[in-house]
């Protein structure tokens, strides 16, 4: 590619700077909605666990922390981005299993409580884990096959 105007080249560099404090601001962000519902969580399981019982208040904080556990892992997503200026495909790939682990734990919590089932009903959940366990393996097989791949030469400085 050629140079660049400098008039153009400013306009490049004022835009690089919206994009990385678009990445700042959505990384708060991300850090503040993981401890705001960390926080809500435990709150709900305090108060709700003596009316509506352990087991089910227990099921809904492990709900909960586990969509903490990805907000902040899209956090240090946006961190190590901002840090290296390189986007890594494994934090996805662990955000991917992480949600759909919380989609077999909440469907299994959501029949458990149900008073009766019927056979349509317990084909839907069988069919609804059986899709997030197969989408889990695969992603656990892209991450192995991530970690396998042989790491790139860092660029030359120019």
């Amino acid at each position: 590619m050629g140079e660049c105007s400098p008039r153009l080249r400013r306009i490049l560099d004022w835009m690089e700077s919206l994009d990385r404090w678009g990445y700042v601001t959505a990384g708060l962000s991300l850090l503040l909605l993981g401890m705001l519902v960390f926080v809500h969580a435990w709150y709900i399981f305090l108060a709700k666990s003596s009316q509506i019982g352990l087991l089910p208040a227990g099921l809904k904080l492990l709900n909960d922390l586990l969509l903490v556990i990805i907000l902040l892992e899209l956090f240090r997503t946006v961190v190590r981005f901002l840090q290296t200026e390189v986007l890594s495909l494994e934090p996805y790939l662990a955000v991917g299993v992480i949600a759909c682990t919380r989609r077999v734990l909440t469907a299994s919590a959501e029949l458990s409580h149900q008073p009766s089932i019927t056979s349509e009903q317990f084909y839907q959940y069988l069919m609804d884990v059986g899709l997030n366990v197969a989408v889990i393996m695969v992603l656990v097989v892209g991450v192995f096959l991530v970690r396998q791949r042989p790491e790139r030469p860092a660029p030359a400085p120019s």
